[in-house]
């Protein structure tokens, strides 16, 4: 089937765009010698896994699920990190990770035993054990995706650890970044290098977190991995390990929804569509951000402004304004762009709203549904 028979609302994959992802981030891996892995807190379709493992089979996760995730459906590497464990959570996590990244030093001294336990037992499955660190260097405008704001609950200081890291820890791991360039990195590495490079001879690998938007269209891929190769040469015996999370579905997919209203209030127009931004694209409220729209064009004396409407009872449910050529009407069809990222992964069912169905484009342009929902999606979220 192709696009326009598919009723909206609905977001769609592109199958030939990860691909082009996906090639963009093999080169990196293999010109700087370094090891990417995918966070599934951006991108957890695993039914286009089979897609992303003929580049990418090693993963991160931040929760039991994702870990079980990257198990079962990659089959790589899973470098965990979760801001606490549990005595309740710690031993699946030891026994489903390759990697295991703790946020604190009591964290490590709580549940170290666990690992030494596990590594002196099952021999063939080492997990190796690293320690989150804030090297204080903020290159985020947004503070809700700010790890290194001041009171950060994220990593430890230089001052924490001292003169010497905690014995048994293997590798060190920060994430200062977000949707951030080449450039940015430039500068974290810096302040890392600076704080904790008296400790880099004591660990195996350094874990360079995410954030890394390798895969946008003004992104200086070859300073990246200059970058990179340059750090690797200060410091031979360490494997480097990146975790982008937009970067394996930036621009790859979007949202098809209709018009199914149009309302105006003291001279603001509002489409209302039958899509949500509350439900089904959180970040352009968390943000904030305002996607573009393929059917919209630029301001100009002769274009109508519209705000869009999510067609939920949230006040805020709303984005705005697009510029059009002609009045939008009920029935028109929208291209929400950019879709992919960060999107399916924070949906809800807020209001019992209709989920979008999820559907795969092939490189010939046809259409096959991923998921459809129903009430019993909705219902069974409920107890």
């Amino acid at each position: 089937m192709k696009p326009q028979d598919i009723p909206t609302p609905f977001y769609i994959v592109y199958e030939d765009k990860l691909r082009e992802n996906l090639e963009l981030i093999s080169r990196v891996k293999s010109e700087a010698g370094v090891k990417i892995i995918m966070a599934f807190k951006a991108n957890a379709l695993w039914k286009t896994f089979p897609i992303i493992r003929e580049y990418v089979a090693d993963s991160t996760a931040s929760s039991l699920n994702e870990m079980y995730l990257g198990n079962e459906m990659l089959g790589g590497e899973v470098h965990s990190y979760c801001p606490a464990y549990t005595p309740e959570t710690i031993n699946e996590f030891i026994a489903g990770s390759s990697h295991l990244t703790f946020n604190s030093i009591s964290q490590w001294k709580r549940f170290r035993e666990y690992v030494d336990k596990w590594n002196s037992d099952c021999g063939n499955h080492h997990v190796s054990p690293g320690l989150r660190v804030n090297p204080q260097c903020s290159v985020i405008e947004t503070d809700i995706y700010n790890p290194a704001l001041p009171g950060s609950r994220f990593g430890v200081t230089a001052d924490m650890i001292g003169d010497s890291l905690p014995e048994g820890i293997e590798g060190l791991h920060f994430h200062s970044l977000c949707e951030s360039d080449s450039h940015a990195l430039a500068k974290v590495l810096e302040a890392f290098e600076q704080q904790f490079g008296k400790y880099l001879n004591r660990v195996k690998w350094v874990n360079m977190g995410g954030g890394h938007l390798m895969t946008r269209k003004d992104y200086d891929v070859n300073h990246l991995i200059t970058l990179l190769k340059e750090f690797k040469s200060r410091h031979p015996h360490l494997e480097v390990i990146m975790e982008p999370g937009s970067a394996f579905t930036w621009q790859t997919g979007d949202l098809i929804t209709s018009v199914v209203d149009v309302v105006e209030n003291q001279g603001v127009k509002t489409a209302i569509i039958d899509a949500s931004f509350a439900c089904h694209m959180p970040d352009c409220l968390e943000m904030p951000y305002q996607p573009a729209i393929a059917e919209s064009c630029e301001q100009g004396d002769d274009t109508i402004a519209y705000r869009l409407g999510g067609n939920s009872c949230l006040s805020g449910d709303y984005v705005g304004d697009w510029y059009f050529k002609k009045p939008l009407v009920t029935g028109d069809r929208l291209t929400l762009k950019d879709m992919n990222h960060y999107t399916t992964v924070k949906t809800t069912m807020f209001n019992g709203i209709q989920h979008p169905a999820i559907v795969l484009c092939n490189h010939n342009g046809r259409c096959s549904y991923l998921r459809r929902f129903d009430y019993n999606d909705y219902k069974t979220r409920m107890s």
